[in-house]
């Protein structure tokens, strides 16, 4: 091929913008697409009965013979939760993923048995990787999580940079931020960053973990009783230093929920978290010890029903009770849509006699993992990047990130806040808007890769939201006539003297039928005018739309 011919790049997220998490950028040619990330994001209570939400899956089936990598960030489960049901919907022909990623991706495929599926490649700091025409080095930033990385992808057309999740926190848990590379690169030239926006609403610099080390200590000194410390199981930095608080204070670890069992196994074999074996202890033994020699390490720290903070709240794990005085310890914020689920826990163990302790002004007892503005300059201005794309967040965080970008000098028509399936085209070191890519939401319920579709969860709202009216109706098929009155059951549907409306609602299917039957129709015909009736009907009453199911029973 001739070197000298353009390839204009595209670049778009099928995950990612317009909301904090389920993360997923793609970079595009004419021969080539490489993926950054593939997670997932938590469901709130928005959509009943849904384990994750993905991304759809369908531009890059597609495309699926110029998807050749898949490079990973770090190791949180809005980075790398999706993969297992990307790999099941197209061949992936490589993994790139840090050491600690790695590790729990490998724990990933050994839970969903497709272990020997694709090959996983572990990369440092100085690796560099050659697909097709792009080339992806890489650079080390501070997180919330141990070997946490951003990407540099070089192209024939330019140079695009994306930071991961990262803050600049230099007095780190772990290895420091390369701030050096970082301004190493800007100085070369960066001709599209994409940066995290989660923080972009905060002034200022978010705190290091080592000021939450503190915090951590304070509450370990006052609590008289038992501990119960709930977090993220991916927040790999925070676990270990509960446990170096926990071993000053000379109190036994317990390890509650299958997510944080597995970090702190993976995590402890890498050595990122050390421990001794004797300071850990099963949930059975809990009983041997006084209260005050107890911290339980748990996962539930965002209120998820089954998540085990929810069930030691609601009484339902079988080795740990709340007791009056026992302190039990929020350590993260809430992610967003999350907080009536919080709350309920936070009641739930508060009426238990629990001392519930949450992060506040007076209580650094989590510090986030990403940027506030301050940091956000900074990295700007080490970039010095022609073009700007804010990613990771919410539509308004995206926009102040827009804003602070041209603060710091960055046209403002050189910045562009765009949502999922938006494109952008870099060509010969020139951004711009170009046409969209198929996009979407995939809801998971279970393990079933197929998911359910927007139309599913839209009826899962109705349901929850305004109930069910089934009407069934039985008609002699020969003659064209109704054989007996519509027969109405409500579910969850709120109407003041039901038997009375119901008895109207079935009159008026009734005559609607019985007009209808005097003409050649179908039963397609009829279940509408079920619909119709009945919808109409329930929302001259109630005001809401309840989901209208029509039955036909037929008689030869």
């Amino acid at each position: 091929m001739d070197k000298t011919i353009s390839m204009p790049i595209s670049i778009y997220a099928l995950g990612g913008l317009g909301e904090v998490g389920k993360n997923m950028y793609c970079i595009e040619n004419e021969e080539s697409i490489i993926i950054i990330d593939c997670g997932v994001r938590f469901p709130g209570v928005e959509f009943p009965g849904i384990d994750y939400v993905v991304p759809d899956f369908t531009h890059l089936k597609n495309n699926r013979n110029k998807v050749k990598a898949l490079f990973i960030t770090h190791g949180h489960e809005d980075h790398i939760g999706g993969i297992p049901f990307l790999i099941q919907s197209l061949n992936i022909p490589v993994i790139y993923a840090p050491r600690l990623a790695a590790a729990l991706i490998r724990n990933k495929m050994e839970e969903n048995r497709m272990s020997d599926r694709l090959p996983l490649v572990e990369y440092v700091d100085d690796t560099v990787v050659n697909v097709g025409n792009f080339k992806v080095s890489f650079f080390r930033v501070t997180h919330s999580i141990p070997d946490s990385f951003g990407i540099v992808v070089d192209t024939p057309e330019g140079r695009i940079v994306t930071t991961g999740d990262f803050k600049v926190d230099l007095t780190p848990i772990g290895p420091d931020i390369n701030l050096t590379k970082m301004a190493k690169l800007g100085q070369e030239g960066v001709d599209l960053l994409l940066s995290d926006s989660t923080n972009a609403e905060n002034e200022g610099y978010t705190p290091s973990e080592k000021n939450v080390l503190d915090a951590i200590d304070d509450v370990f000194s006052k609590a008289a009783g038992r501990l119960i410390v709930s977090t993220f199981s991916s927040n790999i930095s925070r676990i270990q230093q509960i446990c170096e608080v926990a071993a000053k204070y000379n109190r036994k670890i317990v390890i509650i929920g299958r997510s944080m069992e597995k970090a702190m196994d993976i995590s402890r074999g890498y050595g990122y978290i050390k421990i001794p074996d004797d300071m850990i202890i099963e949930p059975e033994k809990i009983k041997d010890f006084k209260s005050n020699q107890i911290v339980v390490i748990c996962t539930g720290s965002q209120g998820e029903p089954m998540a085990a903070l929810s069930r030691i709240a609601n009484g339902e794990h079988k080795d740990i009770h709340i007791a009056p005085g026992d302190t039990v310890v929020f350590s993260s914020s809430a992610i967003p849509g999350n907080g009536i689920m919080i709350d309920h826990v936070v009641n739930q163990l508060t009426r238990c006699g629990a001392d519930v302790v949450t992060n506040s002004i007076l209580n650094d007892i989590h510090s986030s993992g990403h940027p506030s503005k301050q940091e956000l300059r900074l990295v700007l201005k080490l970039f010095k990047p022609k073009y700007f794309m804010p990613m990771h967040g919410e539509y308004r965080m995206l926009l102040i990130h827009s804003k602070i970008a041209s603060e710091v000098g960055i046209p403002e028509d050189h910045s562009f806040v765009l949502d999922n399936g938006d494109c952008l085209t870099l060509s010969k070191g020139k951004v711009s808007r170009s046409y969209p890519v198929e996009h979407g939401n995939t809801y998971i319920d279970g393990k079933d890769i197929k998911g359910l579709a927007d139309a599913v969860m839209a009826d899962r709202r109705i349901l929850t939201g305004n109930g069910m009216v089934i009407v069934t109706i039985t008609i002699d098929s020969r003659n064209n006539q109704l054989i007996e009155a519509p027969l109405f059951v409500l579910k969850g549907v709120v109407a003041s003297h039901s038997k009375r409306n119901t008895n109207a609602c079935a009159k008026l299917v009734e005559k609607g039928i019985k007009e209808k039957l005097l003409t050649k129709t179908s039963f397609a015909e009829l279940k509408s005018i079920i619909k119709d009736i009945t919808d109409s009907y329930f929302s001259a009453l109630t005001h809401s739309h309840p989901m209208i199911i029509p039955v036909i029973l037929t008689k030869n």
